[in-house]
């Protein structure tokens, strides 16, 4: 069987890319920096062929530890899922350093230690497919959106068409994948004042907000052998957000 690693598993996000990839027969490692929510989460969902596992996106020690234990346990690591993130919902007028710093220490140096501590695995057993989970806003300047937010989900998609270009020699595929607004459990306390829902749902042509499950179809997808000559790409997964 194939396997896979997900981070910021434990989200309703990744729960969606887990469970997706499972029911294509991927043996899935789910993993977020707290295992427990991770076994609670593959308890509530039934999800079979999940395996949780604790990682701190942004400790290079985790990393090793992990493609480690999948290797020993499984032999091979077909896909890499980079799905966890934050927004720190600052303006950059009153967005602190720290705070800065913090965004783009979660959001784009875990995809820099993830990359490369897969990539020496992946040319061993002759390629993998790596998705990064970016944004529209990794696409876009966005009027709604912080700047840090936006910087740290550009770096993604830069990042990502990099390796692609570089290591596609190697049969590894590396595409990023970018939601418009998802409705989350923390995206629906964020859009709990209506104004901020409104403007969400009108700036996308087929006026809903994305799912869950669209993302991880996208991302199954890409994993996919079905996908085997998609390489570097930036797939919108918006509802047509950004077509203009």
């Amino acid at each position: 069987m194939k396997t896979a690693i997900v981070t910021g598993g434990a989200g309703s996000l990744g729960r969606a890319i887990c469970r997706k990839l499972a029911s294509d027969g991927f043996i899935v490692y789910m993993t977020d920096i707290s295992v427990e929510k991770c076994a609670e989460a593959i308890r509530e969902t039934h999800l079979e062929n999940v395996r949780a596992k604790k990682l701190d996106v942004t400790e290079e020690a985790d990393w090793i530890s992990i493609y480690d234990d999948v290797i020993s346990e499984c032999g091979r690591i077909d896909a890499v899922v980079n799905n966890a993130g934050v927004n720190i919902r600052y303006d950059i007028e009153e967005c602190s350093v720290e705070n800065w710093d913090k965004m783009f220490q979660i959001n784009v140096r875990s995809v820099f230690l993830s990359i490369k501590h897969a990539i020496p695995i992946m040319k061993a057993q002759g390629g993998g497919s790596i998705i990064n989970i970016s944004s529209v806003c990794g696409l876009v300047g966005h009027r709604y959106t912080n700047e840090s937010y936006t910087a740290s989900k550009g770096a993604v998609t830069m990042l990502t068409k990099s390796i692609a270009s570089r290591y596609g020699k190697f049969n590894i595929r590396c595409n990023s994948v970018h939601p418009s607004t998802v409705k989350t459990g923390l995206v629906n306390g964020f859009l709990s004042d209506p104004d901020r829902m409104r403007e969400r749902i009108e700036e996308v042509p087929l006026g809903h907000l994305c799912a869950p499950e669209d993302v991880a179809a996208a991302v199954a997808f890409l994993a996919s052998d079905e996908a085997s000559f998609l390489n570097g790409v930036q797939l919108p997964v918006d509802g047509g957000t950004v077509c203009d």
